[in-house]
């Protein structure tokens, strides 16, 4: 008869966010350690909401997870744990599969099963269940503190100027590149429209790179794509393309993209010279790869537009153009 081995995670260690300590499941138990921070609970609006452990799976599903909270036959955590007689923890479901298709031995070590016997494992589901909260719970207050930081920053840009200006913008870009929250919270509170406004004739290229290192990472509906292709705000863009840094250049050349979506781009500032040799001098910078890249996609895209099909284009050199374009296509 196969002998009984003892469980697999039994001298496990994992941090279970309590001080810092990285403490094994024994050592859990036996202090008690398995509410998790605020047991599991997200209070909201005063209403103390018990958190579904299968939602906090699916959000976290980036976070790297104890490997004693993963199923050996799936390699997904576990929700609904049970021991067998060899020592070893399933996930519920995956081991009656298992026994559904005939086996009658353990997956893992392979040895029959004296019993078949399916025991719920309440210690490890518990300790799956306060690490999930934890790392949930501290997801959500990131996010929220985000969230109120590009609301914070969106409502400043109304109040400073010159320096203070940039500073702000400069901010503001950091935090929506870093994070989806932070741009949903652009979106939502009209910051594409604030930060669209500070695009002109007379923006300085300072505020102008900020301003477009922002724009370049929203999600622009019809209407902001429209403002945005006013001549003076896209000839900003050309300007900062040919004059700013490498970033600014890569920016703004796929901001321009961007906007060439739509059908109503003028066509004039697609066939500009200025345009060309900006977007020329960014693939020729062998510096750059990610430039090369952006350079091209844009040239790409400005000959397969409707709105320059036809057109003589006079001033566009068309063999640095093909080149280009072989480049891109290898």
């Amino acid at each position: 008869m196969p002998m009984y081995k003892p469980n697999s995670y039994r001298n496990a260690r994992l941090d279970v966010g309590v001080g810092g300590q990285v403490l094994d499941l024994e050592t859990a138990v036996k202090d008690g350690v398995l509410g998790g921070v605020g047991g599991g609970v997200l209070v909201s609006a005063g209403v103390a909401e018990k958190l579904d452990l299968k939602k906090m799976i699916g959000e976290l599903a980036s976070v790297e997870v104890p490997s004693v909270f993963i199923c050996p036959i799936s390699l997904d955590p576990m929700e609904d744990p049970v021991t067998l007689c060899t020592g070893q923890t399933y996930e519920r479901s995956n081991i009656l599969k298992w026994f559904s298709l005939g086996h009658c031995t353990c997956p893992t070590t392979m040895q029959e099963l004296w019993d078949d016997t399916v025991t719920p494992n309440r210690t490890m589901q518990q300790l799956i269940y306060s690490w999930f909260s934890q790392k949930f719970l501290a997801m959500k207050k990131r996010s929220e503190d985000v969230q109120g930081r590009a609301i914070e920053l969106l409502e400043n840009l109304k109040k400073v100027k010159g320096q203070a200006r940039v500073q702000t913008l400069k901010e503001l870009r950091q935090v929506v590149a870093a994070h989806s929250t932070a741009r949903k919270a652009v979106l939502d509170n009209g910051g594409t429209a604030s930060v669209s406004s500070l695009l002109g004739p007379f923006t300085t290229h300072a505020v102008g790179s900020e301003a477009v290192g922002i724009l370049v990472n929203l999600d622009l509906d019809f209407a902001s794509k429209s403002n945005l292709r006013q001549p003076a705000k896209v000839s900003l863009m050309v300007d900062m393309l040919n004059e700013g840094s490498i970033e600014t250049k890569i920016n703004c050349t796929r901001l321009i993209e961007m906007l060439m979506e739509g059908t109503d781009f003028e066509h004039e500032s697609l066939s500009s010279l200025s345009l060309l040799v900006g977007l020329l001098r960014l693939v020729k910078d062998k510096r750059h790869p990610n430039g090369l890249l952006a350079g091209l996609g844009l040239l790409k895209s400005i000959c397969s537009h409707e709105s320059v099909t036809g057109l003589s284009c006079e001033h566009w050199d068309s063999s640095s153009i093909g080149g280009a374009l072989t480049k891109f296509e290898q």
